[in-house]
């Protein structure tokens, strides 16, 4: 299977990069699971990109959605005191997880116009909206002509996305889970047992990433899903081992089949 793949969304910055005007259609190339809208510019080597905004000569700037994946759910963001025109490759904020601390660089030298102040209380924005509401900065390039210079599309860095996402073995979800539960060798009712006890110290809304190698799975997430109401998000399957992406309810509603 191709590791590529392109879609239409109507999700994500609407302002196309490189000076093109906005539109009402995002189109996201999919690199093994993982999304990159193709209306904007990437600095790889930091995992940012770049959103030029319709019509004020400023853009936004924010974290690839692999990286993320990669990190995992963030719990901590603090932005930086820079003041002026911040240089090319310089910090503007950090951020961290249970396995992660890394900075947020600035992909060209510009002026910071504007923080995202809600990343502060609420650093998941970055894993699950890192191209809408978990932009980080707002800025003003001091070269106009920059951005579209030095950095790449879409198109130009997806192979090499694709190739680091495999070696780091990165797993793009829907949701960020909050844990993974890797069960192996157990038969699929006792992984369900295990399961509804770590759904049951969980917050309503919180994501529990799955792993089993029983062959059955498949068939008994769909019948416990109805059982119990709550959701089976996305699955997915590498080799013999089985993964499913579940969120605990706040009100679970079980539902009946019909024979």
């Amino acid at each position: 299977m191709c590791g590529r793949e392109e879609r239409a969304a109507t999700k994500g910055c609407r302002a196309g990069a490189g000076g093109k005007k906005p539109s009402t259609v995002t189109t996201e190339m999919e690199i093994l699971g993982c999304v990159l809208p193709e209306d904007r510019l990437y600095d790889l080597e930091n995992d940012t990109w770049w959103a030029d905004g319709p019509t004020d000569g400023t853009a936004r700037v924010g974290l690839l959605a692999s990286l993320g994946a990669f990190a995992g759910p963030f719990r901590s963001f603090a932005f930086r005191p820079v003041e002026g025109v911040v240089g090319r490759g310089r910090s503007v904020a950090t951020v961290e997880s249970t396995r992660y601390t890394g900075a947020i660089r600035l992909p060209v030298d510009a002026l910071v116009v504007e923080r995202n102040e809600r990343l502060v209380t609420n650093p998941r924005l970055l894993n699950d909206a890192p191209y809408t509401d978990g932009w980080v900065v707002r800025v003003r390039p001091e070269r106009p002509d920059e951005p579209s210079r030095i950095l790449e599309d879409a198109r130009a860095v997806a192979a090499r996305l694709e190739e680091r996402i495999r070696a780091q073995r990165i797993r793009c979800w829907p949701v960020t889970p909050e844990f993974e539960l890797v069960e192996i060798g157990l038969e699929c009712s006792a992984v369900l047992t295990k399961l509804n006890e770590e759904l049951a110290r969980r917050a309503p809304g919180d994501a529990i990433l799955l792993v089993t190698d029983d062959p059955t799975s498949p068939i008994e997430m769909v019948r416990w899903s109805d059982q119990t109401g709550h959701a089976v998000l996305a699955r997915r399957r590498e080799g013999d081992l089985f993964q499913f992406l579940v969120r605990r309810e706040a009100a679970p509603t079980p539902r009946v089949r019909r024979p």
